[in-house]
């Protein structure tokens, strides 16, 4: 019955406006003439009652009144309902007036009000009897009791979604605000109870399961504040998305809420870079980025594909990474455009290491590269320390390699991946990225053509071997989640932050800077730790313990992202900066280059920590 109702509804409500179109005409003349039985006045009657259902029926086939849904109507659509009685009234008088029948004004002003009247309460009345069905229906079952934060347009959407999808599992209970104008006020019948100060008190008193923020546009500081007063209630958070993923998820079950994640709670608004802009010197280019199939890589990947290169060569020595990344690539931009006849996107993947001269060698010389986004790097601190013939041979020699090819075929543009860990290095990793540095510097000097730049990242959120990923494994298994030090802070980004960096600052580059990020303040560990485990609903130090192992080998307490030589200046784009290169021995630099790779070749792990220590001092953990 309910299913053969939905085919026809647009019928049914068609029929509503009819009967009510003749009964407001009815009443109208009735009352006009003073006579309900119409006595002497039937044939007028019949006459106006058809010309009134033409003019109804064609005003209201022309608005599409009933393709509407009523249910979730608005001010526009009762607007529209109005101004759609209106014209047909008026057409109504226009045709009988044509025709010398004699009504009056009065009947008229009748008609228009009492019709305007019906109408609107049909609709007032259909669209809060199935509000009011759905809650009925929705609270027969066990929900989850929800707080809202916020009382903007925002939950609006949600509120109106709630009562829409029956089958979802929250029962709104209350609202917070921080505008005190909206306390003790209602959106869709749920009450502003307070202040965001107050969810704490709120949550206990109304037995709240879940909280969910919902304010879309908010700046970062208060943000962080609001969703760290949520986070102490070790009660369920979760956030709503913004717009444009609400519309593009595939998630039918109230799409736009997500849990929080960590990046919410980044103390800083997110980076935004004009990628169409600085990255126009990638259109029609062949682009080469190495260790493509890493998080870094791989969004690199992701986002100089949607910049119109001629071609892009993904090169990684691990063919899994490689593999999932150029299936991601057909799935998103080759299969799509064969669909719709449009020109494919050119990629293709090569299995290679950068340690291989030979094999580079023969890449730039049969693909015609015009720029290299150089990511291949071995990057975890600790490993390196025990192996630090493998972070020279990876990091030096591979970076060294690539360009000296970007240098022999006289790419445009080569954008080394650094770190902030090549700053005053403590560790054998970092004192590697920093010697690539140097090696850039020095090849830049030594050209004509290519433009030799860096990128200094900070740590960037859930990239592989990232604190987060960790930290999440260890909360999964019940903890402990392990912290080296309790004063350890660092620089943090996001993937899409790093990347953007690294595709505007090659579009900045002029040659020989080192560009940085402005990251806002450095994060200190042991807060991202604990709110990580109150993002999980548990309760630090109770639900989930955190121990302190120490500083790693190689570790400092703190990163810095520009040396004190360096000095630091503003680019263009207010949230990059670039440090000047400090000038060194370049012969002197090559003959400690010879002597590592022959040391290199030997694997005499003494003399490399000897030789590294002497291009650049290892200062001790700080």
């Amino acid at each position: 019955m309910y299913n053969l109702y939905q085919k026809f509804k647009k019928y049914i409500l068609f029929f509503m406006d009819f009967v009510i179109w003749n009964v407001a005409f009815y009443l109208s003349f009735a009352i006009n003439k003073n006579s309900f039985s119409l006595l002497g006045f039937e044939k007028l009657f019949i006459e106006c009652i058809l010309i009134v259902n033409v003019c109804f029926v064609v005003i209201f086939f022309c608005f599409k009144m009933h393709d509407k849904i009523w249910r979730y109507a608005d001010v526009e659509d009762f607007f529209y309902a109005g101004l759609s009685i209106f014209l047909s009234n008026f057409f109504f008088f226009v045709i009988t007036f044509i025709r010398h029948n004699n009504l009056g004004i009065r009947m008229y002003v009748l008609f228009l009000l009492v019709s305007e009247f019906l109408n609107f309460m049909a609709r007032l009345l259909y669209r809060f009897n199935r509000i009011l069905e759905t809650e009925v229906k929705y609270s027969t079952n066990r929900k989850k009791r929800l707080l809202i934060v916020g009382a903007g347009e925002a939950t609006n959407i949600v509120l109106r979604e709630i009562y829409r999808n029956s089958g979802n599992e929250y029962l709104p209970i209350c609202i917070v605000d921080d505008d005190r104008s909206k306390i003790d006020r209602s959106v869709i019948g749920i009450k502003v109870r307070g202040s965001t100060y107050e969810i704490s008190q709120i949550c206990k008193n109304e037995n709240i399961d879940v909280i969910l923020f919902c304010i879309l546009n908010i700046n970062s500081p208060d943000r962080c504040r609001i969703l760290d007063i949520c986070a102490r209630t070790n009660i369920e958070l979760k956030i709503i998305s913004s717009i444009y993923d609400t519309l593009t998820s595939n998630n039918s079950s109230m799409p736009f809420i997500r849990y929080v994640n960590i990046e919410d709670l980044l103390g800083r608004d997110p980076v935004v870079f004009d990628c169409k802009n600085y990255g126009n010197y990638l259109i029609g280019k062949t682009v080469l980025v190495t260790g493509g199939g890493g998080s870094i890589g791989a969004e690199l990947c992701r986002q100089i594909a949607l910049l119109e290169p001629k071609k892009l060569i993904i090169l990684d020595i691990y063919e899994n990474n490689a593999y999932e990344i150029q299936q991601e690539l057909y799935r998103n931009y080759v299969f799509p455009n064969f669909k719709i006849n449009k020109k494919a996107f050119d990629f293709e993947v090569q299995i290679a290491s950068v340690r291989d001269s030979r094999k580079i060698d023969k890449i730039f010389l049969d693909k015609n590269i015009d720029i290299v986004f150089h990511a291949a790097a071995h990057k975890h601190v600790p490993l390196m320390e025990y192996n630090p013939e493998e972070a020279v041979k990876n990091n030096v020699f591979g970076t060294l390699n690539v360009a000296i090819m970007a240098e022999k075929y006289k790419i445009d543009k080569f954008v080394l991946i650094s770190t902030d860990k090549a700053v005053n290095p403590t560790s054998i990793m970092g004192a590697t990225k920093r010697i690539c540095e140097m090696i850039i510097q020095l090849m830049n000097t030594n050209t004509s053509k290519t433009q030799f730049s860096a990128v200094r990242f900070g740590n960037v959120l859930g990239s592989n071997g990232s604190v987060i990923p960790l930290f999440k494994e260890q909360i999964k298994n019940k903890g402990p989640i392990t912290v080296t030090h309790p004063d350890v802070i660092r620089y943090f980004m996001t993937i899409s932050e790093a990347v953007a960096l690294v595709l505007t600052a090659g579009g900045l580059a002029k040659g020989g800077e080192i560009h940085v990020l402005d990251m806002g303040e450095p994060v200190r560990i042991k807060d991202l730790a604990e709110n990580l485990i109150r993002l999980s609903g548990l309760v630090p130090y109770s639900d989930i313990q955190i121990e302190y192992t120490g500083l790693r080998p190689g570790e400092k307490l703190y990163e810095e992202i520009l040396m004190d030589e360096e000095g630091i200046k503003l680019t263009e784009n207010n949230k990059i900066y670039t440090g000047n290169p400090i000038k060194f021995d370049e012969h002197e630099f090559k003959r400690d280059l010879e002597d590592l790779k022959i040391a290199c070749k030997s694997n005499d792990t003494n003399l490399i920590r000897k030789i590294i220590s002497k291009i650049v001092p290892i200062s001790k953990n700080i």
